[in-house]
């Protein structure tokens, strides 16, 4: 088995091992996985944060040794907290990195870091406050930064960076977690999930007091959420349909 470790600020992972396929999500910089197939040009990867599986390009990561990776995983992350900051290699060249970015591997790369960072795991009544940082950041299917980002990636990175875990996708989301009977009983920072006309789901948001909701849909915007789904004020009708509402933590 081989090992490895994103170098750079944001790079793509994708469906099948070509540039002309779709990006399913994306590797943010010190994100860390299993090389499960090696071709000329591509990787099959699996995140160890998530589980997730895609094909990388192998000039955007650096292999890493089987003991570095099991070290990764058995210390607590390190993120950035800033929206964007900078890493600094041996030569002194800057590398951008986004909000989120993983920093417990920062020594395997020998980049330095003097950024604001976090660590603790952060009361769940911050997740609405950090999903502001997202604010306004435009709709980009398998994005997860303030610059593009989808709706699960969304929900995935807020909770990240208050110490949660979720997995990737609306549909694997709406698998964890206690199921609740009404919006009533739910509480910020809670999930909502939507379903399309065959039941699948294929959307998340976040629930804010007061039967608001903020969520990626075109933009991260926030929108009204009753019992029947979201509430575009903007074109006022309903947009998504709500499926269930879970109590992750």
């Amino acid at each position: 088995m081989q090992y490895g470790i994103c170098n750079l600020g944001i790079v793509p992972v994708r469906l099948e091992p070509s540039d002309k396929s779709e990006m399913v999500t994306q590797a943010l910089y010190g994100d860390f996985f299993k090389v499960l197939e090696q071709r000329k040009k591509w990787s099959r990867i699996r995140f160890a944060f998530d589980n997730y599986e895609g094909w990388i390009d192998n000039k955007q990561y650096k292999e890493i040794e089987a003991d570095d990776y099991k070290e990764l995983t058995n210390i607590d992350s390190i993120l950035s907290s800033d929206l964007i900051e900078y890493v600094s290699d041996k030569n002194d060249q800057l590398y951008p990195i986004p909000l989120g970015s993983e920093l417990c591997g920062i020594h395997l790369l020998e980049h330095s870091f003097d950024g604001n960072k976090t660590t603790e795991l952060k009361n769940k009544s911050n997740l609405v406050k950090t999903a502001f940082l997202y604010l306004n950041a435009p709709y980009f299917w398998g994005g997860k930064t303030p610059l593009g980002i989808d709706c699960s990636g969304f929900t995935q990175m807020v909770y990240k960076l208050n110490g949660f875990k979720l997995l990737r996708d609306a549909s694997q989301q709406a698998t964890l977690g206690e199921a609740l009977s009404f919006i009533e009983e739910s509480e910020p920072g809670d999930l909502a999930f939507f379903d399309n006309a065959d039941g699948d789901i294929i959307h998340v948001g976040i629930i804010m007091e007061d039967n608001y909701i903020i969520h990626a849909h075109g933009k991260v915007r926030i929108d009204r959420l009753d019992h029947s789904g979201i509430y575009n004020v903007d074109k006022n009708i309903h947009t998504h349909k709500l499926r269930v509402i879970k109590k992750i933590v």
